[in-house]
């Protein structure tokens, strides 16, 4: 059961960095186009600088689940690596019960902020787009990496002992 979840979340993960890079390819897009309007056609498009400053919220969230998926979060283990095995394993789990702890935090805080985003009706100043739509995905996105790093608090097996079998 809980294998099968960590696969979903997996799954979920790539999803969701797949959509940030999407959204880094529309925003490429957008500036080479408000670069192009601005200097060649002498016109500037009014509306690229919020746009792509409002899209990067999002993007900035996306790759969260992925990167501890992978991973990819930097680390210093100079001093961990130097414990016996059953030490670095206590390391490991309150490391990943803080990544829980800090992930649950932000998303209350995230799901709260969508929700009042939602009910308030606040939008853009310039697009007029609801900031609803840029609290949907960091939500999603915490709550993925929240339920990421639970998973993989609960399932939990030290690296050595997995190259060992």
């Amino acid at each position: 059961m809980k294998q099968a979840l960590a696969n979903l979340l997996s799954q979920v993960a790539r999803i969701l960095l797949y959509c940030g890079g999407l959204i880094v390819l529309i925003q490429a897009s957008w500036i080479s186009y408000g670069v192009f309007m601005r200097y060649v056609m002498n016109s500037p498009d009014g509306v690229v600088t919020e746009a792509t400053a409002l899209l990067l919220v999002p993007v900035a969230f996306f790759g969260l689940a992925y990167a501890l998926y992978q991973d990819a979060y930097p680390k210093v283990t100079l001093l961990r690596d130097s414990l016996p095995p059953a030490i670095q394993a206590v390391v490991d789990r309150i490391n990943l019960l803080i990544m829980v702890l800090t992930g649950a935090f932000f998303s209350t805080a995230a799901c709260k902020a969508t929700i009042n985003s939602l009910f308030s009706g606040s939008a853009s100043e310039i697009l007029l787009w609801p900031r609803f739509y840029f609290w949907v995905p960091v939500a999603l996105s915490l709550v993925v990496f929240t339920l990421f790093a639970l998973v993989m608090l609960l399932n939990y097996k030290h690296p050595a002992t997995e190259e060992a079998v």
